[in-house]
């Protein structure tokens, strides 16, 4: 089937479903999916706007309002991860995954589901090693310390993916996994970002957890973005002797005298959706024919969310996953075969995801905008509907409920310096004095969205150079910034009441549809390059955009070397963004 790859969002989903429709009559191809590597920016009101982590001046509506109050409907089926610029209070409705318009899915804090037979999974948010071991705890109305670990990924949605024993087709990650860019053309990606140099060269780029992630999964294709470049890489996974299948793989190709096929995983990062920037690609995904042409549930993923229940805590105390060390009377949360069994009797053995769409707040309406529109937060009787289905608890009502005891100061109080991105001596499930480093520091402040003045001018759809929105196959066979980084609750729940789902609100009535990890240096045979990563596709330009974008030219920039933009001239002022980027 011909998925197409998106990296950055941005609310842009107007354009890209265009750049769509416009590769497939150029090539005469059909899109079967989208698939979204965050920062999605779903949002549905100007309150959700004040959950976003950008600055003020930045919160635009952009155009994904309309899908959500069904003026349009997505024209292929769309499923997405979180960034680190969402609307945070709209997809912590969500924590298990749902849809947030009609043909438009959210795969969740972490999330597998399966379309056409093809394993799709995904890892919402980035790294910092700070929040890392903590609980979703937090809860609108944010505190300005909120409003972005919110968006950092949890180790407890780590420790759940690494239960997965069954193979991935694809993974998202909006962050790249730490050492990926050894088996890509790293000379062409400093080329391209050469502030990422020194990280690089340290080997601290990246998300340790998501390289953790990609030992342990090695999925065919691993697709992320937050990075605002195009690159590409193929990992060669080596045999794993502990685990018995690659053993038992490794030793029946030698006794047939004939070397198996290693594990290859095809990694892509794109850029954000820009006129000529590769924000889009077409990539060809086997599928399995006869599978269902609907959204499916996972089995396994959800024996696994029914087995590791019980550890879900919303607080800010640091949790360490259970270890096979004495200490623990399990650890081993995998699926079971009976455990699968037991979710498809739950759910009357029906697999496809239900169409149950539904608003839980008002939409934007361009004809009475509300500016001082407060964040509005509700529970969403997706996540509802699935936590009484399998017995699940809703984190967001226990965050909730947790929330309300602290009170609802909005203050926190960190115990890291203002400008820290992660102490050396805090604890970390990565044994190295590196972890400090994961968040990708910059000392000069450095934004990724903006770090060349020539952006600023791409930005309002100007460009000096030459590039492509999209790369697609030549031939009608598809191919393949900001931050960079209890049991008494429980038995409280239901204690908590949450404005129930469109309570006097007036609208239309609720929409419904038919250990630190570095990789190891790659061998030989993946040595840098791009031909065999790219797969020989040739570009293809899509038309600049026409939909009232102003242009103006070039200013304060002379001669062949960019000039870097420290963020308190740019995006992110120090005032606004106390976290390092990139």
């Amino acid at each position: 089937m011909k998925v197409a790859v998106e990296g950055c969002c941005h609310g842009e989903l107007d354009k890209i479903y265009e750049s769509i429709s416009y590769l497939e009559n150029k090539d005469g191809v059909k899109v079967d999916l989208l698939l979204c590597c965050g920062d999605f920016q779903a949002v549905r009101n100007e309150g959700d706007m004040k959950c976003m982590a950008v600055p003020a001046k930045y919160r635009q509506m952009q155009t994904f309002y309309k899908y959500y109050s069904g003026e349009k409907k997505a024209p292929v089926l769309t499923i997405f991860i979180g960034g680190n610029h969402e609307a945070s209070n709209h997809l912590q409705e969500l924590p298990y995954g749902g849809w947030v318009a009609p043909n438009i899915y959210y795969l969740g804090y972490a999330g597998i589901i399966r379309f056409k037979g093809v394993r799709i999974g995904g890892l919402s948010g980035i790294y910092k090693s700070h929040d890392y071991k903590k609980g979703h705890f937090e809860f609108p109305p944010y505190s300005p310390d909120t409003l972005r670990s919110v968006y950092h990924i949890r180790n407890i949605d780590v420790f759940k993916l690494k239960q997965v024993k069954m193979p991935i087709d694809i993974f998202l990650t909006h962050d790249w996994p730490r050492g990926i860019y050894h088996y890509g053309d790293t000379n062409d990606l400093l080329r391209k970002k050469k502030f990422l140099r020194q990280e690089v060269e340290s080997g601290v780029l990246g998300s340790p957890a998501a390289a953790e992630l990609l030992e342990h999964l090695q999925p065919s294709f691993w697709f992320s973005a937050h990075l605002h470049v195009k690159f590409a890489a193929l990992m060669q996974h080596e045999v794993d002797l502990h685990d018995p299948q690659d053993f038992l793989t490794s030793f029946l190709s030698h006794q047939a005298k004939n070397n198996a096929a290693p594990k290859v995983t095809k990694f892509l990062s794109l850029d954000k959706c820009l006129p000529y920037r590769d924000f889009l690609q077409i990539v060809e995904v086997p599928d399995r024919p006869g599978s269902s042409e609907l959204l499916e549930f996972d089995p396994e993923w959800l024996a696994i969310l029914k087995a590791t229940d019980s550890l879900q805590k919303p607080c800010r105390n640091f949790w360490n996953p259970p270890l096979n060390n004495g200490l623990h009377t399990r650890w081993d949360f995998s699926a079971s075969e009976e455990a699968m069994m037991e979710v498809v009797s739950d759910l009357n053995g029906e697999l496809c995801i239900s169409e149950n769409f539904s608003l839980t707040v008002p939409a934007y309406d361009p004809s009475h905008p509300q500016p001082n529109a407060p964040p509005a937060y509700s529970t969403n009787p997706q996540t509802t509907e699935l936590c009484a289905t399998l017995g699940l608890t809703d984190i967001y009502i226990l965050a909730g409920q947790s929330y309300g005891e602290e009170g609802a100061t909005g203050a926190i109080e960190e115990e890291e310096d203002a400008d820290s991105t992660g102490s050396v001596e805090e604890p970390s499930e990565y044994p190295t004095d590196t972890s400090n480093l994961s968040s990708s520091y910059n000392p000069d402040e450095i934004t990724i969205e903006d770090e060349w003045v020539e952006e600023e001018n791409e930005e309002v759809g100007f460009t000096e150079g030459k590039g492509t929105d999209a790369v697609v196959p030549d031939s009608g066979a598809g191919s393949q910034e900001s931050d960079r980084d209890s049991s008494l609750q429980r038995d409280m729940v239901k204690r908590l009441v949450l404005p129930p789902p469109g309570a006097k609100l007036e609208m239309r009535a609720p929409l419904r549809t038919p250990l630190h990890l570095t990789l190891p240096p790659p061998s030989t045979s993946f040595s840098q390059g791009s031909s065999e990563e790219e797969c020989d596709l040739m570009p293809a330009r899509v038309p600049k955009r026409s939909s009232g974008e102003a242009t103006k030219s070039s200013t304060g920039h002379t001669g062949g070397t960019p000039q870097i933009k420290r963020r308190n001239q740019s995006i992110y002022t120090a005032t606004e963004d106390e976290e390092s980027e990139s």
